[in-house]
């Protein structure tokens, strides 16, 4: 086994496992939705990228679930009606892939690559809301929104079953529906929350992957020694560093990988890679002037946080 731990192909998922996790330790989006094909296009088999990828994201977001408890960002109410959601349907969707037709491998291709450019096309939807309320000039409010438990959990639940099958979805399409349902919750709140939420998901189906299918521990462990430091490093990062450029590259990333999925030839990527590269800007831009922005004006998240005063009141300095 430690023989496999110093190859090429470890040592580029070490690399590529710390790249991701900066991701996700930043946005709280785009762990399996990375980290699936990128395992696929490395040459791992579908259901074996799935199950080692939910096992390390298991580890990973642990890690940057525990930096966002620290600076008290999760909303507990809200991730404890997502989890009540979420944890069985992620369980239970680890056994859909015996009730594939034909080759499992194939299958799960076309149900990741699906799932794929549906995470690539929220992440879209989520930054045109976010520009919708920096326009509107809005503040992100002290108090946390009211919560719709029964709404949460079925959330959760789809998401969790999503998770289940192709380990994509605990921090996209979650992370989406949250931000319809609770426009008003903060940015941070909100992938602390997602974060936090995560940890039992990702195990629940980590567990079921592993009863399923096992793991293959040149593939693991390379995904838990680049990934823990990486989603660390992003969740320090993830206050102070802009998240615009990052959010656009994920959704090229993601629309490319799910078309590669799907059967795309290496010729349409590259015209779809670079008109979105090329063109893609430049509609963003046409958008946030049509909404009265700048049109490059580098937004890092929908709310805008009120500017407080360092020095205390002097009766209140007193006390």
């Amino acid at each position: 086994m430690f023989a496999d731990l110093l190859t090429q192909d470890a040592f580029s998922v070490l690399v590529v496992s710390f790249g991701i996790g900066i991701v996700v330790g930043l946005t709280g989006m785009g762990g399996g939705a990375l980290m699936t094909p990128a395992l696929i296009f490395l040459g791992v088999p579908p259901t074996t990228a799935v199950a080692n990828d939910l096992v390390a994201a298991s580890v990973n977001k642990s890690v940057g679930a525990a930096v966002h408890w620290r600076h008290g960002s999760p909303n507990i109410r809200l991730a404890a009606y997502l989890i009540i959601g979420s944890v069985p349907c992620a369980f239970l969707g680890t056994f859909v892939h015996k009730l594939a037709p034909g080759d499992t491998d194939h299958f799960l291709k076309l149900i990741l690559g699906g799932a794929l450019l549906f995470a690539a096309a929220s992440y879209m939807f989520r930054m045109y809301l976010q520009l919708r309320q920096v326009a509107a000039g809005n503040e992100a409010p002290d108090e946390d929104p009211r919560l719709k438990p029964l709404l949460t959990i079925v959330i959760g639940a789809l998401g969790g079953l999503l998770v289940g099958i192709t380990s994509v979805g605990s921090g996209s399409v979650i992370m989406i529906a949250l931000l319809l349902v609770y426009p008003t919750l903060s940015a941070v709140k909100l992938v602390g929350t997602d974060l936090l939420q995560a940890v039992p998901l990702v195990l629940a189906a980590a567990i079921g992957q592993v009863l399923n299918h096992g793991v293959e521990w040149a593939v693991l462990i390379p995904l838990i020694l680049g990934g823990t430091p990486g989603t660390f490093l992003g969740s320090r990062m993830a206050r102070w560093v802009s998240q615009s450029v990052i959010r656009r590259g994920i959704v090229i990333m993601l629309t490319l990988s799910g078309a590669k999925m799907l059967g795309a030839d290496a010729t349409f990527l590259l015209l779809l890679g670079g008109a979105m590269l090329l063109l893609g800007p430049l509609a963003w831009g046409f958008i946030r002037q049509s909404r009265g922005l700048d049109a490059f004006d580098n937004n890092a998240a929908a709310w805008r946080i009120p500017e407080r005063s360092e020095k205390q009141p002097a009766d209140s300095a007193q006390d």
